[in-house]
């Protein structure tokens, strides 16, 4: 269910189709006191340009320069007002922002329309700027997507080795006896490999509670359909410690400091 993170931004959203938060928004924060004194790689993530790793090819490859000066490591600080570029490019570090968003059923987590169907830039206001989805949610499923600015924080969230957990609420076809929860806690043989739940517990009628650290493709659909079910409704309700609550379906919200922080220290 989660692959790395996607860019968003890139091209002209559309008129959004879904109500927003009435929450208040302000742009993110160009070049503050934030980022004095930051290390170049972070800089570079926190500017837009990808992963810290992603970055760090860029310093070594010889195309960023700070002040005209050629880089020479990630590791060398950014000086407070310095002049940074990439390819000749100026770049600046924006103040890292991250969203929760509740994506509805027929939305598409792609950063650019491919068919009819909506993206889930629609959801968002162009103010942001370039954001990076943490967990896709194929087009029927919906629930808690997070979106930032920090292309950094959005891999270690999204990459399966930091085994951030998951819930799902899962609606089957027909009821699973205790023999099928205990065969998907045990791991069932997908294409790209065993595939298990972290935790499954039936809540009753046709639906399950499920708990992945793994971030295979349509992962609960697939382990579903290898015993025989067909997955009718499936919702994210939780990314580590998050939990997306009373938000509805095309609303979001800016994650707090201290929320963020707290996102970080599990990723």
């Amino acid at each position: 269910m989660v692959s790395d993170p996607v860019p968003l931004g890139e091209g002209m959203p559309r008129e959004s189709l879904f109500p927003q938060s009435k929450s208040t928004f302000r742009a993110p924060v160009r070049a503050t006191r934030d980022v004095v004194g930051m290390r170049l790689n972070r800089y570079l993530a926190a500017a837009g340009l990808g992963s810290r790793r992603g970055c760090e090819e860029l310093i070594t490859a010889r195309r960023v320069r700070i002040n005209k000066r050629q880089a020479e490591s990630p590791g060398e600080r950014v000086p407070l007002d310095a002049r940074v570029t990439v390819d000749g490019r100026e770049v600046k570090a924006a103040q890292s922002v991250v969203i929760v968003l509740h994506k509805p059923r027929g939305v598409v987590c792609t950063a650019a329309a491919q068919d009819r169907r909506p993206i889930i830039v629609d959801l968002m206001p162009r103010d942001f700027g370039r954001l990076f989805t943490v967990g896709r949610l194929d087009a029927e499923s919906e629930g808690l997507i997070l979106l930032t600015n920090q292309g950094d924080l959005a891999q270690r969230l999204a990459h399966p080795r930091n085994k951030v957990e998951k819930e799902y609420r899962v609606k089957l076809d027909r009821p699973p006896d205790d023999e099928v929860l205990r065969r998907l806690e045990k791991g069932v043989k997908l294409e790209e490999g065993m595939a298990r739940a972290e935790r499954i517990e039936f809540l009753g009628r046709h639906e399950v509670r499920m708990v992945l650290r793994q971030g295979m493709k349509r992962q609960i659909r697939l382990m579903f359909r290898v015993l025989g079910f067909t997955v009718e409704r499936l919702k994210r309700v939780r990314i580590g410690g998050l939990e997306l609550g009373t938000l509805q379906p095309g609303a979001w919200r800016v994650l707090s400091a201290k929320d963020t922080r707290k996102l970080e220290k599990e990723s």
